[in-house]
């Protein structure tokens, strides 16, 4: 694409998540609609703060070709503030900021200071409707409550998420011959404490049954290998007896890190990130709530849902303000119980995992809430092993519910149209 001027496009992004099933996407679709000539459009990935950060955005950012400069968070508030970057970079008279990930408000205020045109991906709720230029959301709903004279600013482009799994499934052939689950549980200690050890158990009684399944973890980037295995030692661990959990040592084998169970059940450890190439050879998941139903949602991947309630005090792992509050030293463990206690006797027939949540409350992945018993567990995911037809028919509901491909192309289309009316 020619343009009279050179362009500027800076993308805003924060956590793992969005530098992976957001920003990958986007700058590819950017890249091809918009062409390769850097002296004509130039890309700029700037990170802001996120509590789930994983420390590895900077390194996924710059293993992208179609992006030319990374910054990295811990610069964004000097940045927001000052308008100056870590390297002072220079910027062009005409621009675009696209956000795909963090505060709404930051495209408003760095879109004024550089004069640059402004675009928000919204996935549930769009802010500032008379601040930025253009929204591209992810359904019909978000525009819901629009005011007429904004609704020109507002196009459905779909679920960027669905964009990686396209990809994903056109690179992927996966071995129907190995069964292969994966074992999610978690990635911060509140969870971890009971995940770990009782997903274990649960893959002890599953491998009993069929000896040919073999199991693997994605282990997340914050979260070192002696940190992980320490949740399935007892000596560290008191949760473990809790929920009967297994207990394993670390082994670190020159072709693959594992741990091994007291039952002799080797678990591969796969520690690059993403891992979304071997987690779509999964038959299914275990997973437990979080931002992983929602990855594995996009990645059509069907799961198990555990909510385990053996200890509440255990699941502080709640996020925002509260998340502060229940964490609070002395007094973040009382409040912590009474509010998980609300919660979960309220709860009733409120789901918790995404693709349930996509789904309108309708039970697209199974959720087991309460004193989960590992045997029980394994009994209810051997039925799915010995019964596919379950499996195909939540793999084609995930991939209805995450919808069609091609927003990251209608996104870019949007981008254009704004370089187009200021050509």
């Amino acid at each position: 694409m020619n343009t009279i001027q050179p362009i500027d496009l800076i993308i805003l992004s924060n956590g793992s998540g969005e530098v992976t099933t957001w920003v990958r996407p986007v700058v590819k679709a950017l890249r091809a609609k918009l062409g390769i000539d850097r002296s004509q459009i130039r890309i700029s990935a700037i990170l802001s703060p996120c509590p789930n950060a994983s420390g590895k955005e900077v390194q996924i950012l710059q293993s992208y070709p179609e992006i030319d400069r990374v910054q990295d968070a811990e610069h964004f508030t000097n940045f927001l503030v000052w308008g100056k970057t870590a390297e002072n970079w220079d910027w062009r008279s005409h621009g675009i900021i696209i956000f795909l990930g963090g505060d709404q408000f930051f495209p408003v205020i760095i879109g004024k200071r550089l004069g640059y045109q402004t675009v928000v991906y919204a996935e549930w709720t769009a802010r500032w409707h008379n601040l930025i230029d253009r929204f591209a959301v992810m359904n019909a709903e978000v525009t819901a409550k629009v005011k007429p004279q904004y609704a020109d600013k507002f196009t459905v482009v779909g679920d960027l998420m669905v964009e990686m799994q396209t990809e994903i499934e056109s690179e992927v052939i996966n071995d129907n011959d190995e069964i292969l689950i994966g074992l999610l549980p978690g990635s911060k200690s509140a969870k971890l404490g009971m995940g770990l050890p009782l997903m274990l158990a649960i893959a002890q009684y599953i491998q009993a049954a069929h000896p040919q399944v073999k199991f693997a973890i994605p282990v997340a980037p914050t979260i070192d290998l002696d940190t992980l295995a320490s949740y399935a030692d007892p000596t560290k661990n008191p949760v473990i007896a809790l929920v009967n959990g297994a207990t394993a040592t670390l082994v670190r084998d020159e072709t693959m890190p594992y741990l091994q169970t007291n039952k002799g059940l080797k678990v591969a450890l796969h520690t690059e990130f993403p891992a979304y190439d071997w987690l779509s050879k999964c038959t299914f998941c275990l997973t437990t709530i979080g931002a992983n139903t929602a990855e594995l949602g996009g990645l059509g991947i069907p799961m198990i849902v555990l909510i385990a309630l053996q200890q509440l005090d255990a699941m502080r792992a709640w996020d925002g303000g509260l998340g502060i509050l229940v964490n609070l030293p002395l007094i973040g463990s009382p409040i912590s119980k009474l509010v998980n206690t609300i919660a979960y006797r309220t709860m009733g027939s409120r789901k918790f995992a995404w693709p349930n949540i996509w789904a309108g409350g309708v039970e697209i992945v199974p959720e087991l809430v309460g004193n989960l018993d590992a045997k029980t567990v394994a009994e209810f995911a051997i039925d799915y092993l010995e019964h596919p037809e379950k499996l195909a028919a939540m793999r084609s509901a995930l991939r209805r519910v995450r919808g069609e491909a091609g927003a990251a192309d209608k996104l870019a289309s949007i981008v254009a149209d704004l370089i187009s009316s200021r050509s």
